[in-house]
């Protein structure tokens, strides 16, 4: 009896670990990545862009995702497959997020693989935090708010093909956001650096930005191109 009764708590304990450590997986973490990309420097590589099936995006910042985030620089993924993307959830946002959001793979797409595939991904890890549309809807909000390409612009630093220093750069994002951001780099069709994407980082609650506790690893040179679009 007493062996049986163990084998039914082993038998018990088997299936529920799975679940528990589900569980978890999306709930810890420390911050988020906001992730904003330049589509000049996207689409002027070697590999080259196609734009999406509503048209070619404006020349702005375009969002790339909000990622949670571990302080040793690790990350979660992928935490949660009984919760896919559904369309239907943010369907108040489609409009915002074809202007905001656009993807810019190939081939052509409405942009619904790009979101569904940073949901699964990366929204899925922070459902303790913030649902499906909370998702979106918080990464348009911080889109709007820091305005990357006004910052930049006001600091006369434009996207037309020349060279701005890597410190001016992050100096005017920073004087306009009031947080230090991670400037990421790539290179053009010619092996040219230029900016590429901006990290900020936002608060565990999704509730705003904060200095961000680790960068992602890599380097800019101290002159960067800024491409037109």
């Amino acid at each position: 009896m007493k062996l049986l009764q163990a084998s039914v708590c082993l038998i018990s304990l088997v299936l529920v670990l799975p679940s528990i450590f589900a569980a978890s997986s999306s709930e810890d973490f420390d911050f988020f990545y906001f992730v904003q990309q330049w589509p000049g420097s996207y689409c002027d590589t070697q590999k080259s862009c196609c734009y999406p099936t509503s048209g070619k995006p404006a020349a702005d910042f375009g969002i790339h995702g909000l990622w949670p985030n571990y302080k040793d620089g690790t990350y979660p993924s992928n935490c949660d497959d009984t919760k896919p993307f559904d369309s239907s959830t943010i369907s108040d946002l489609v409009s915002s997020m074809k202007r905001n959001w656009p993807t810019l793979a190939c081939p052509s797409g409405s942009g619904e693989a790009f979101w569904e595939h940073e949901w699964e991904k990366h929204g899925t890890c922070s459902q303790s935090v913030i649902n499906q549309h909370e998702y979106f809807q918080t990464s348009l909000g911080l889109k709007q708010k820091t305005n990357l390409l006004g910052a930049l612009t006001k600091a006369g630093i434009n996207p037309d093909g020349n060279s701005y220093s890597l410190e001016s750069i992050r100096g005017s994002i920073k004087g306009s956001t009031g947080f230090t951001p991670w400037i990421e780099c790539n290179r053009d069709g010619s092996g040219n650096s230029q900016l590429y994407q901006v990290y900020l980082c936002v608060d565990r609650s999704a509730s705003g930005l904060i200095e961000c506790p680790v960068f992602p690893h890599g380097k800019c040179g101290a002159q960067i191109e800024f491409p037109s679009f």
